[in-house]
This record gives C-alpha cells, sequence and structure tokens, in this order.
C-alpha cells in the first residue's frame, strides 16, 4: 500500500509541473516556454501571440505557468529538458538579481540548447556568460519617459479641472508592481520625473504625492504580481481618508500596468468616479490592454503605453526558429532594434489614448 501512496504521490508532483501547461501539435515539442504568469494580463496576451507565431512558422511549442515561483520555473526547464526540447524560452520569475538567470542559464549550457528570455530583463553579463542565449523585450526606460510625457501634456491641457480642491497643486497615487523589476523602477521614476519637468517648465508645480508621511512615494504589489487586487485594495484603502470631503481628493492615479489600472477604476467606480461621466480622475497606466483600451473608450481611463505583444511575439517566433534550424539566432533580425554590447532585441514602445491600433 505504501508502494503505491509513493508512486501516485511522484504521479501528483511530475503533474503540478506540467498540469498548466499547453501546447501546438502532438508529439514531441520543439519549443518549451516557460512564463512567469499566465494570470498577468500582457503576459496572457503574448501568450496568445505567441502561440499563433509559433503555429504559422510550424513551431511544435509546450508552455508552462510558472505561477510567479522562480522554484517552480527552474524544475520544469529541468523537466523541458529531460523531456528534449530544442529550445528554451523563458519569462524569467526573479529579476531582483542574476541568480535565476545564471541557474537556468547553467542547465541549458549542460544541455547545449539555446535560451531566449524574453520580457523581464536578464543583464548583459548573463546574456553575454552563454553564446547560445538572447533576450527580446522592450527598453525598460522608454514606457517611463513615454507615460510622463504623456502625463505632463494632459495636465498641462486640463490643469484646473484636475485640481478638485483648487490648491494649484495635483496630488497623485502611484502603483508599482513589483519591486526589483527594471519595468517597475523606471516607469515609477521617470512618470514622474518627466510629467514634474513638463510642469516646472510651464509654470506649475512639481506632481505632489497624496500621502507625505510615504517616503517611498508609491505603493506596491506585495505579491510582486503587478495585480487589479492589489491596487483595488490600495486605492479603496485610500479613498477613505483622501476625498473630496475631506478637500484632499486624489486628483491623478498612475499605474505601472493596465492590470493595476483596472483595479484602481473599480475602486474609484465604488466612489462614484471614472463611470464615463464628466467626474473622472485621470488614470494611466501601461500595456495598452484590450480591457484598458475599452475603459479609455468609454471615457473611464485617459492613457496607456501600448507594450507590443504581436512584435515580440514576432521576434521570439524568429529567434526560435533560428534555433531550430541551427543557424544563428539572430539571423534576419536586422529590422529589430538591437543592443550594441548584448544579445538583446527591443520592441518600442507607443503612446495610446484611444486610437484605432
Amino acid at each position: 500500500m505504501n508502494k503505491i501512496i509513493c508512486a501516485i504521490i511522484c504521479v501528483a508532483m511530475l503533474v503540478s509541473l506540467t498540469a498548466c501547461s499547453s501546447g501546438g501539435g502532438s508529439g514531441a515539442s520543439d519549443a518549451h516556454v516557460f512564463y512567469y504568469s499566465y494570470s498577468d494580463t500582457y503576459i496572457s496576451n503574448v501568450r496568445s501571440a505567441l502561440g499563433r507565431a509559433f503555429s504559422a512558422n510550424n513551431i511544435k511549442y509546450h508552455d508552462y505557468d510558472s505561477n510567479s515561483n522562480q522554484t517552480t520555473q527552474t524544475e520544469q526547464v529541468q523537466t523541458a529538458i529531460t523531456q528534449g526540447t530544442k529550445v528554451l524560452v523563458v519569462n524569467i520569475v526573479n529579476t531582483g538579481s542574476d541568480d535565476a538567470a545564471q541557474g537556468i542559464i547553467s542547465q541549458a549550457k549542460g544541455a547545449s540548447l539555446p535560451i531566449i528570455f524574453f520580457n523581464r530583463e536578464v543583464s548583459d553579463e548573463a546574456v553575454n556568460s552563454y553564446d547560445k542565449c538572447v533576450f527580446i523585450g522592450t527598453d525598460a526606460k522608454e514606457a517611463g519617459h513615454m507615460q510622463g510625457e504623456m502625463i505632463g501634456e494632459y495636465l498641462i491641457e486640463n490643469y484646473d479641472a484636475v485640481d478638485l480642491n483648487g490648491d494649484g497643486k495635483i496630488s497623485y497615487i502611484m502603483f508599482k508592481g513589483e519591486e526589483g523589476n527594471n519595468e517597475a523602477i523606471y516607469r515609477t521614476q521617470y512618470a514622474v520625473e518627466d510629467a514634474n519637468a513638463i510642469l516646472t517648465q510651464n509654470g506649475k508645480p512639481e506632481l505632489m504625492f497624496y500621502d507625505a508621511s510615504n517616503p517611498n512615494k508609491y505603493l506596491v504589489d506585495k505579491n510582486g504580481q503587478w495585480s487589479a487586487a492589489a491596487a483595488n485594495e490600495y486605492m479603496t484603502t485610500a479613498l477613505t481618508s483622501y476625498n473630496e470631503a475631506n478637500n484632499n481628493m486624489i486628483e491623478l492615479v498612475i499605474c505601472n500596468n493596465d492590470g493595476m489600472a483596472e483595479g484602481a477604476i473599480t475602486a474609484l467606480n465604488s466612489a462614484g468616479y471614472n463611470t464615463g461621466d464628466e467626474k473622472s480622475i485621470p488614470v494611466f497606466g501601461v500595456d495598452a490592454t484590450d480591457a484598458a483600451r475599452e475603459l479609455i473608450k468609454n471615457k473611464k481611463m485617459t492613457g496607456t503605453i501600448l507594450q507590443d505583444a504581436e512584435g515580440m511575439a514576432e521576434a521570439i517566433a524568429m529567434v526560435t526558429s533560428n534555433a531550430i534550424e541551427g543557424i544563428d539566432l539572430l539571423s534576419g533580425t536586422d529590422d529589430f532594434q538591437k543592443d550594441s554590447a548584448s544579445a538583446k532585441l527591443r520592441i518600442p514602445y507607443s503612446k495610446y489614448l484611444g486610437e484605432d491600433l
């Protein structure tokens, strides 16, 4: 009986590594793709686009949901290597240091397999440590700069309407997705810095964080999931003290992604704001997800920065195809922006204020 129980447990453990997986085609897979979390809306868009791109290129693939757990992802990579994958495509979970990336690179090296990191950036040192390694993603700073410019320009055009209490300053709240993540760090920094530059150039004071007792000047998703739930909870709590009745209403909402923007808008809706009429607080995000575009269309959200899921999927599929064919990983990628210091391809951002895409 004990042997039977042990066998059942072993099978269950194996299933737990692959149960949240799916792929195209039958039989052995050419590429195994490891997503940090299926629940991230933008990552879900990339996954859908990549599935289409792989199918168009006749690439058999297998997907894994690491569910924001680096240990799980590292074990999944080992499983894929054991199963005979031809290329590893990794949306790394832990970005705070190179330890996780280097661990997976070591696994790839041991099996002489190409590895493509995407979206969540790994360092130049990590990429340069292996000649079969490429990173595909965005320029982390670009989204922050674009968002800051968008916010600054909007405020100059609508300053008096945004300044609800008429004190001559704009009070803001900032939702940061994750500590130690470059995208979150730069979006948090430059969204405010660049907006402030535009404000001061036009004779307006800098933005004022709504809670003077918070030295960080942001609220972070403690689970590192950039989630709507975290933003909704924070926003709901903040509105109990910072509101029009107290003459200190939060007048601007800045979010590191559209998921958190959605959560903040839901909280604002509950307080009677951003329901599509004129009583609205400007909310800005990043990603231009379908949900965010719909919110902008319905005048419940102000703007976002497009992170091109289709463009990223196209680049990943191209490099994956090169890896499977055994040719130079960056062959045919001249249309993409390339870093000079390492094998990195960059997918550009763009502003989105409601225009058709």
